[in-house]
């Protein structure tokens, strides 16, 4: 009988080197692999470090930025400062001469009434003048007689017994004060009420209503 079984076909050397080539490819991404994993990694690293870089970077920027505009804002209130009172100590000395024209019209001049007329008007309109220039400046007086006595406003130089008045209101004015832009330049010096002494009073009550009480006639 004759064997039907066939031998199989010899392998070329062509495809022999082909198959041993593309063994030696594969072996050689297998040993190439865990390089390029630990490679992926790296670059994960540097990708999420690079990230994190830039997150920090991004908040200084933003800190920078609203300090620099703190910074505009401050600055600008302080020029707006500036220019409101950069005129200060002038007013404080026009104001000086403001309280001699005050105190000019404060003495009397009876022996001669006409000159004391001709000069009392000369000094309204002065007065009348720098008053209304001060006003132009933002300068206001300080409202004081009569009111409860303000130590933000008010300097008391002394203290008068009153029975007709609150205790510490502004009896007498003896220099005006006053605002420039209702910031306060120089305070009133006052004189401000006080309760009556209680002894004292009963004394004078007493002496009053003391029939027997000796009446001096000069």
């Amino acid at each position: 009988m004759t064997d039907n079984k066939k031998e199989p076909a010899p392998i070329k050397s062509s495809e022999a080197e082909a198959q041993r080539k593309s063994g030696q490819d594969i072996s050689r991404e297998a040993k190439k692999l865990p390089h390029r994993e630990k490679k992926k990694e790296s670059l994960q690293k540097r990708l999420k470090a690079a990230e994190e870089k830039a997150e920090e970077n991004y908040e200084r920027l933003l800190r920078v930025t609203a300090e620099f505009e703190n910074y505009k804002k401050r600055t600008q209130r302080e020029m707006d400062q500036l220019r409101k009172f950069a005129n200060e100590s002038l007013i404080k000395d026009v104001l000086l001469s403001v309280d001699n024209l005050e105190r000019a019209l404060a003495i009397s001049y009876n022996n001669n009434e006409d000159a004391f007329k001709a000069f009392r008007e000369g000094v309204e309109m002065t007065l009348k003048g720098l008053l209304d220039t001060l006003t132009r400046f933002g300068v206001a007086p300080v409202e004081s007689l009569g009111k409860p006595f303000d130590p933000n406003l008010h300097h008391a130089i002394s203290q008068q017994e009153s029975d007709k008045h609150p205790e510490n209101t502004v009896l007498r004015e003896l220099q005006k004060g006053y605002t420039l832009r209702e910031r306060l330049i120089r305070p009133a010096m006052v004189v401000v009420s006080k309760k009556p002494d209680a002894k004292q009073e009963g004394r004078s009550k007493a002496a009053e209503d003391d029939p027997t009480q000796k009446v001096t006639i000069q």
